[in-house]
């Protein structure tokens, strides 16, 4: 099992997840954060601290859309080892539905 991040994430992008994660396996995008799969060892640490609940088990339904998506941009993106500022805006996006047409192929800065 992997945890993947999920739509939620996307134009909240809060990166408390990031400071938890003992082995560094999270990138960083525009407006969203991804984990890689093969790296990520499974502790589940992120999971909690996430406030959108973006970050799921591979396991659960909600993961099906975005494990491809984290496993392609996680190799495309830069690594992102330290919590940033999130977007001054994430509370107006956190819960949003149907965010995933607002997703950004291009890479953030970490």
């Amino acid at each position: 099992m992997t945890y993947v991040v999920t739509e939620a994430c996307i134009k909240c992008k809060y990166m408390d997840c990031v400071e938890v994660c003992p082995v560094d396996c999270f990138y960083v995008g525009e407006n969203m954060l991804v984990i890689h799969p093969d790296e990520c060892i499974d502790c589940g640490v992120c999971e909690p601290e996430c406030p959108p609940e973006a970050i799921v088990p591979d396991s659960d339904d909600r993961a099906n859309d975005w494990l491809e998506q984290n496993r392609t941009y996680a190799t495309l993106w830069p690594n992102i080892t330290r919590k940033g500022e999130a977007p001054a805006d994430a509370e107006e996006w956190k819960g949003k539905p149907d965010k995933a047409k607002e997703f950004s192929p291009n890479p953030g800065k970490p």
